[in-house]
């Protein structure tokens, strides 16, 4: 497929001294309208109708052209949102930061987004800055070449029409697919400024097409890649799990460290990473992500989160301990400072800090298997998870193997053949709690569980 692009690139190209817009002809290209969602072309075709221009732009286009398949599309247009919010029954204008319509169709929301302009053309409309150069609004208007030249790769400028089923293209984006390279539109270092999220999706974008980052434009990210910390943490919370769990995490990875924006991601992740199980850890983690996506499996940032952090959590509860505190206050101390330190870079919604942390409380329970306890940590909401997280830590390692392979078969046996493990275990002098002493306990209520 990219073979059959790049020659039709070389078909089209004009010699170098021609400026854009290349209009590459339906016959230049390979993007076909029978790829793109029935609802984007009903988007578009109305709009069309109500006197409008209307274009497929961005990662639709261009995952299109490498043979790719993608769920989303995005609709660019002359009508401003409230304009187009006449056209579509049920839609809703969303966003102060940047104002688009939702334009629902069925089932499916379809974005729709107004030409941006350039500021000095934004009489009417706003756009203001922070000191640090960051947009803060940015609703000015303005036509199809203003737009292309403000979005932030060429290769997500390439603008696709029904009209005539040509591609648009303003800034190299065809030559840069060709060339399968990253390359910011304008100054790297003043759009990296206007938005640091931009240092993130040039990574992902690397990362996920199997790309290199253009020299010029890489050029600032070790320098400016403290502008992260401009981000609020919900927003960067978003950003993590389009880097990491979009099936190219450990890719990733290693490209957010090459160009030194991990620290300040996952500072306390980034501290322990010339260790070499915690940098073992890391990456198994981000590949077994990856390998779950590839294989439709369910993922959470749940588990990922509760890897990324543990090595820190680990040499935390050490200290505590060390100081005298039992193995499982310890553990909660250490857990209550490493998240809370996390907070002040991304987010962690209560529905993922909760599991990522009963993943973590499961790591010091699952050594004890004696009496009925490993019946019950076989049917504990978060045991599947924990016991995969385990895996990890054994293949790190981090701990000794066995205990891994020991649930495994538990899980495999029957009631029976449980029974046996664990009278096999107790005649072995395996399975207690640690620190029990002789005598008789005095048992404590069993906490409740419930489901996410």
């Amino acid at each position: 497929m990219l073979n059959s692009l790049i020659s039709s690139i070389k078909r089209w190209r004009k010699p170098q001294q021609s400026k854009l817009p290349r209009i590459v002809a339906r016959s230049d290209h390979s993007l076909s309208r029978r790829n793109i969602s029935r609802a984007a072309l009903t988007v578009m075709k109305r709009l069309q109708d109500g006197g409008f221009q209307a274009y497929i732009v961005g990662g639709g286009v261009r995952d299109l052209l490498l043979g790719g398949h993608p769920k989303d599309f995005d609709v660019a247009t002359d009508a401003t949102p409230e304009e187009a919010k006449k056209l579509f029954r049920g839609s809703r204008i969303v966003g102060r930061r940047f104002r688009i319509l939702h334009a629902r169709i069925g089932r499916e929301i379809i974005e729709v987004t107004t030409f941006r302009g350039h500021h000095s053309e934004g009489e009417e409309h706003e756009a203001r800055q922070s000191e640090h150069g960051m947009l803060l609004r940015d609703n000015v208007y303005g036509d199809l070449e203003s737009d292309a030249v403000r979005r932030d790769f060429t290769v997500n400028a390439l603008y696709y029409t029904t009209d005539g089923f040509e591609i648009h293209d303003y800034t190299g984006g065809m030559r840069d697919i060709e060339q399968r390279q990253i390359r910011m539109i304008g100054d790297p270092a003043t759009r990296y400024k206007e938005d640091p999220v931009r240092m993130l999706r040039a990574v992902r974008f690397a990362a996920k097409l199997d790309f290199d980052i253009e020299e010029k434009t890489a050029a600032p990210l070790g320098e400016l890649a403290p502008l992260l910390r401009n981000i609020a943490p919900a927003r960067l919370f978003d950003e993590v799990l389009k880097l990491l769990m979009s099936g190219h995490g450990e890719r990733t990875f290693e490209l957010m460290e090459r160009y030194h924006l991990w620290h300040h991601l996952f500072p306390d992740n980034a501290a322990l990473l010339e260790q070499p199980e915690a940098r073992e850890l890391t990456r198994l983690a981000l590949r077994n992500t990856d390998q779950r996506i590839r294989n439709d499996k369910r993922v959470t940032p749940a588990f990922l989160y509760a890897a990324l952090l543990w090595p820190a959590v680990r040499a935390e509860q050490e200290r505590v301990a060390g100081a005298g505190t039992p193995p499982i206050p310890a553990l909660a101390q250490a857990a209550q400072k490493v998240t809370g330190s996390q907070l002040a870079h991304t987010a962690i919604p209560k529905r993922f800090s909760i599991p990522m942390r009963e993943i973590w409380d499961l790591q010091l329970r699952l050594p004890q298997r004696g009496g009925n306890r490993a019946q019950r940590l076989s049917e504990h909401t978060r045991f599947r998870a924990a016991y995969d997280f385990l895996l990890l830590r054994e293949e790190c390692g981090e701990i000794q193997p066995g205990l891994g392979q020991w649930w495994t078969e538990f899980q495999q046996a029957d009631g029976e053949e449980r029974q046996q493990m664990v009278r096999k275990l107790q005649r072995n002098g395996g399975g207690k709690r640690r620190g029990a002493r002789g005598g008789r306990r005095r048992r404590r209520p069993r906490a409740e569980h419930k489901s996410q």
